[in-house]
């Protein structure tokens, strides 16, 4: 045992000269060595030097077409407008509870403020289809039928848009490994098929999350999570994970998902203008 520990030691002062990193798995234990060649080598492999992908060729996962929901949670909230005062499981405070109590959406329509219930905080929980596509090679275009709403998701530090704040705010994407799933070395040069895409939206008109009237305000920020999958029918869907926060109206967060498949053309493809009823 003795000896055993000895040579281990050494290999472990020998490694200490080069950078190493520990792998584990299917409880056995491997020290990997980088020499200066294989750094060489693999930065070679990766493109070190070329300039950085852009975020459309670096896209792990296709998001483009178009989409229909699937309305498999919350029904009775998303295919029927809830009558006043009903705001079952959104955590609202008494400030958010008397404005919901008060909704007019007479009101609402004489004020030109019909497309409250199609703001960038609940638009994906609204019935209807998605039609996605690049603007741009740092810009993901998302519009919906439902209230005719045009989304912009931007790679990057890229500041927000001078002038009035607008029903989807300003958007900032980035992809991410997916969720729980750890990155990987790879020497392919290509990059991963998997993954997810987050965007976080702020500057956005005060809105309704249901649209009996429950508020937010123009202070929520709203979190989102995109991450495909696919049945075994090889049918193409995705979750999108919704988290709202609003300092002004919500106790706490409010957190919800949504499903879409994608639609093989955009034949049924069908907008519709913004509606307070």
């Amino acid at each position: 045992m003795t000896r055993r520990m000895t040579a281990l030691a050494a290999m472990v002062a020998a490694l200490s000269a080069s950078p190493a990193f520990v792998e584990s798995g299917s409880g056995q234990t491997r020290i990997v060595v980088a020499s200066r060649f294989s750094r060489t080598f693999l930065a070679a492999q990766r493109g070190a030097g070329a300039p950085p992908a852009t975020p459309r060729a670096a896209a792990p996962f296709d998001l483009t077409g178009t989409w229909v929901s699937l309305v498999t949670n919350e029904w009775r909230w998303r295919m029927l407008t809830p009558p006043k005062g009903e705001y079952d499981v959104i955590p609202l405070n008494a400030a958010a509870r008397k404005i919901a109590d008060g909704w007019d959406p007479a009101k609402d329509e004489a004020e030109g403020q019909q497309c409250r219930s199609y703001g960038a905080a609940v638009i994906m929980q609204v019935p209807g289809r998605l039609r996605i596509a690049w603007a741009d090679d740092t810009t993901l275009r998302v519009e919906t039928d439902a209230g005719q709403q045009t989304r912009l998701f931007r790679f990057g530090s890229v500041a927000a848009p001078a002038g009035e704040p607008t029903w989807q705010g300003h958007s900032v994407a980035q992809w991410q490994p997916a969720r729980g799933q750890a990155r990987e070395v790879n020497v392919d040069p290509r990059p991963m098929r998997t993954g997810t895409l987050k965007v976080v939206t702020t500057g956005m008109r005060p809105g309704y999350l249901r649209k009996n009237g429950v508020p937010y305000s123009a202070a929520a920020t709203v979190t989102e999570y995109f991450t495909p999958f696919t049945d075994a029918r090889g049918n193409d869907y995705f979750n999108v994970q919704v988290i709202v926060e609003d300092p002004q109206y919500l106790a706490d967060v409010y957190v919800r998902s949504m499903q879409f498949r994608k639609e093989p053309d955009g034949s049924k493809w069908n907008p519709q203008p913004c509606t307070s009823r």
